[in-house]
């Protein structure tokens, strides 16, 4: 019979010992004495009876020896290591999903009903104590594996197809018991080390357990095909049951810890980053990524959750999947591969960025992108580069003056290539994302945009010509545009104002006539447009204002 904890009260010890007893309650040498036993110590006696029961009914149900016929290395050592894999061998041996699932519902009953004691008690003998720990983690670690694969997604045949929605039928009712046994595991584990358990054996198997679970949560808590709405709950909260066991505040805080990992922590401070990175890294090589649709999305989970200074630390193994989804062909990985590109940009050091080429490297991959026709692919690449573009080399207009003609740099590259792809585009989409984007770079370059006015001229021309409603993004930002290249490169203005103010005088008139516009948009386009015509004005020496009568 498995046997049931100790039960005190008053100072008196009912001796119920064994593998399941706490370690701090130990029948006194007098126990044998029944003298003065009250009705109540008997009714404590009943209930641990009645758990003893109880545990032995489960074991039952289970199909699991109550006690071992094999001798022992040692009579101290709990058998809870030998339960488990017991269980994680009629796990592996089942032939269906009815058989499966009774046999982690009764796992659940078990581990509810169980003493903590016994589950996560470690040998006393301190020769023994830290083998003890190891050897209970890779028993813990294999029944979670075991539970994380009976709900694992099927993996497709080759790197270029994907699963139909009907592969993924059964995978909602496979996860909903898996993460109700991980949450009441998770939950006794974090009671009882809350409640005092060893610190540090505890501590490591937490720490050994999160990152698995972290990945099983992560991956079905997510809007996809191979999740329901029960599913989705069910993940969300073992996440939430897996936070409150280790005390961490949020999942930046579980991935990160409160300090740099390379340092000495102890206890609930650490990060699973590195453990969720080795859970995940067999399945991101070249050859593997496409195989499995979740494992993409849930690196890019983790991804961006880490900020600094954590990332630097795990930057060798968090670039080149990153970059691995920024080359691929479709559409959206290649935009999930960007996301993670500009979230390491921002949150790396310029100078681990630079090392070992690793920024020019990123750079590359992000600058091919804009000769694509993908609108929301381009929108992301023309942010990622413009904060990347300070880790490579200092902004134009912040470079002193010289006497020598300044040589072109990679703010001139993106922002001719920008200038010559909107001369030419007509998808209105497409059109929207370089108008958003042309003021920042423009900002950035300062006066060094003079390099680049004959293209910004036929933008400018171009764009204010064409309506764009109904909120006339293009034209209030290549508005934008023209009031920041005329304060940056004035001495410039004066010679191109003919032309500039013809077509502005033009959008005033086209503007005050267009009754389909609405009155917020209208004003705000005519401030602009004025706006404009006085900076022209102040750059030409006030010739403006010679030949415009005044009002």
């Amino acid at each position: 019979m498995i046997q049931i904890p100790n039960v005190s009260k008053q100072g008196r010890t009912v001796k119920l010992v064994g593998p399941w007893a706490w370690p701090s309650q130990r029948p006194p040498t007098s126990y044998r004495q029944r003298d003065g036993i009250t009705a109540e110590d008997r009714r404590e006696v009943k209930e641990a009876a009645d758990s003893r029961m109880e545990l032995t009914s489960l074991l039952h149900d289970l199909h699991l020896p109550a006690s071992s016929e094999k001798p022992r290395p040692s009579p101290a050592l709990p058998r809870i290591t030998e339960l488990l894999s017991q269980l994680q061998v009629k796990l592996t041996g089942a032939s269906s999903d009815s058989e499966t699932n009774s046999l982690i519902g009764g796992m659940e009953h078990l581990l509810q009903a169980a003493d903590s004691h016994g589950l996560f008690s470690a040998n006393k003998v301190p020769e023994q104590e830290e083998g003890w720990w190891a050897e209970l983690q890779v028993a813990y670690g294999s029944l979670i594996s075991v539970l994380i694969g009976y709900a694992a997604l099927p993996l497709c045949e080759d790197n270029c197809s994907s699963l139909p929605a009907a592969a993924y039928e059964s995978v909602p009712s496979r996860v909903i018991p898996v993460c109700s046994a991980l949450r009441v595991l998770l939950g006794t584990l974090g009671n009882w080390e809350r409640g005092g358990g060893a610190r540090w054996g505890l501590t490591g198997l937490l720490l050994a357990m999160a990152p698995p679970v972290c990945v099983f949560a992560v991956t079905h808590f997510q809007d996809q095909v191979w999740t329901s709405s029960s599913s989705r709950v069910a993940a969300q909260t073992l996440h939430e049951a897996l936070l409150r066991a280790g005390d961490w505040r949020d999942s930046a805080h579980l991935l990160m810890g409160d300090r740099g990992e390379d340092e000495e922590e102890e206890g609930k401070s650490r990060g699973i980053l590195g453990g969720v990175l080795d859970v995940l890294q067999p399945q991101l090589s070249r050859d593997s990524w496409q195989r499995c649709e979740a494992v993409k999305l849930v690196f890019a989970w983790t991804l961006l959750q880490v900020t600094r200074p954590s990332l630097s630390l795990h930057l060798p193994r968090l670039l080149p999947p990153s970059l691995l989804f920024n080359d691929h062909y479709k559409p959206e990985n290649c935009m999930l591969g960007v996301r993670c590109l500009h979230h390491i940009v921002l949150n790396t050091p310029a100078a681990d960025l630079r090392q070992f080429n690793r920024a020019d490297v990123v750079y590359q991959a992000l600058f091919k992108h804009l000769y694509t026709t993908e609108a929301a692919v381009v929108q992301l690449v023309l942010l990622g580069l413009l904060d990347l573009l300070l880790v490579l080399e200092k902004p134009p207009s912040s470079l002193a003056l010289s006497c020598t003609r300044r040589k072109p740099c990679r703010h001139d590259d993106v922002l001719r290539l920008i200038l010559t792809h909107m001369e030419v585009e007509h998808k209105v989409a497409m059109r929207r994302i370089y108008a958003s984007a042309l003021p920042l770079y423009i900002d950035r370059m300062g006066v060094a945009v003079c390099r680049h006015l004959r293209r910004l001229d036929r933008v400018v021309l171009g764009y204010l010509e064409i309506r764009d409603p109904p909120e006339e993004t293009n034209r209030l930002k290549i508005l934008e545009a023209l009031q920041k290249t005329a304060r940056a490169a004035w001495p410039r203005m004066e010679c191109r104002v003919n032309t500039l103010l013809r077509c502005l005088l033009k959008l005033l008139v086209n503007v005050s006539a267009d009754s389909q516009l609405g009155d917020s948009v209208k004003r705000k386009l005519l401030s602009e447009a004025k706006l404009c015509i006085k900076l022209l004005d102040a750059g030409s020496r006030g010739k403006i204002q010679v030949r415009l009568p005044a009002h």
